[in-house]
């Protein structure tokens, strides 16, 4: 009995909303008042869908950051997080490919939730740190967005030509040459000035105003987070990586840009970030990391908004 209200819990939920009283044939719309306000109720719907895409994400007591972008290398499966008890009581928390279980051939070894998880942090970190870098992807972005609006060259284009037009007409008049034709060329050139002015102001407005500066200073403030809390561990994460392919003996990390391609050994990783690293239990054989940068389409809004990532997918 108690299995089965559980399992209807969304059912109940939803039914406990407010719905209308009915006595004999009047009906009171409204009449039974909601036990659970509707913006309650859907913000638990959103939840749901979102635990339902990532089921393990909320299993443990820590958060897994990298549900969702984590991927198995060899069979595209997700990889989710999962925790167990030694016999000494203690939790471990680790990654484990959804094609490992419930009978599934991937063979996919487990890798441990700190680890890799501090692994693609301080490689986002190098980044955002590369002045140069930061440059070379503010310079990409900016030829991006000045490419994406095409309307705006043609209709200056023409506005020159126009305003060509006009001048030779103007010198015309200006030399006696005055006849009914010239006056009708002249007015009609001045009316389609207009409204091509027109037109480029509605085309300006409707694209703002995003400069290299404004790009870079969006990038670096990402330098003023702080590692040690979850949330800012998570915006890190959310803002720069597309996607992570895991395989037993590297991985390949997508992000938000493209940049051609660059491997790196544990040991040069190490040597990089200094012994911290090795602290957390690396494989022990040395793995590649291959960074696999792909680009995505700019939207306008790049820095216009906190919630979207750096570029928007």
């Amino acid at each position: 009995m108690g299995r089965n209200c559980n399992s209807n819990f969304g059912y109940r939920l939803h039914c406990y909303r407010s719905k209308p009283s009915k006595y004999r044939d009047v009906v009171v719309p409204n009449g039974i008042p909601a036990i659970v306000p509707s913006k309650l109720f859907e913000q638990v719907q959103e939840r749901a869908a979102a635990n339902k895409k990532a089921p393990a994400k909320h299993k443990a007591e820590d958060e897994y950051l990298l549900t969702t972008k984590l991927f198995c290398g060899y069979c595209k499966c997700l990889i989710t997080g999962e925790s167990g008890t030694s016999h000494t009581m203690e939790v471990h928390r680790y990654y484990k490919c959804r094609g490992t279980r419930k009978g599934g051939t991937c063979k996919k070894k487990t890798i441990k939730k700190k680890w890799i998880e501090e692994v693609v942090i301080l490689l986002i970190q190098k980044f955002i740190c590369d002045d140069e870098l930061l440059n070379r992807l503010a310079d990409m972005l900016i030829a991006k967005l000045n490419a994406e609006s095409s309307t705006l060259p043609i209709l200056r284009k023409q506005l020159d030509e126009i305003e060509k037009g006009i001048d030779n007409l103007v010198n015309a008049i200006q030399a006696g040459i005055l006849t009914a034709s010239t006056k009708q060329r002249l007015e009609q050139l001045e009316a389609e000035k207009s409204e091509i002015s027109v037109q480029i102001l509605k085309e300006e407005i409707a694209k703002p105003t995003v400069t290299k500066d404004d790009i870079l200073a969006y990038l670096i403030k990402y330098r003023k987070l702080n590692m040690k809390q979850l949330d800012h561990r998570r915006r890190l994460i959310d803002s720069f990586v597309n996607a992570i392919y895991l395989f037993d003996d590297y991985l390949v990390i997508t992000f938000n840009y493209k940049e051609g391609t660059k491997r790196v050994t544990f040991a040069e990783i190490e040597e990089a970030f200094g012994s911290d690293l090795s602290s957390l239990t690396a494989p022990k054989n040395p793995s590649l990391l291959t960074w696999i940068f792909s680009f995505v389409s700019v939207g306008h809004n790049i820095i216009l908004s906190e919630a979207t990532n750096i570029i928007s997918a």
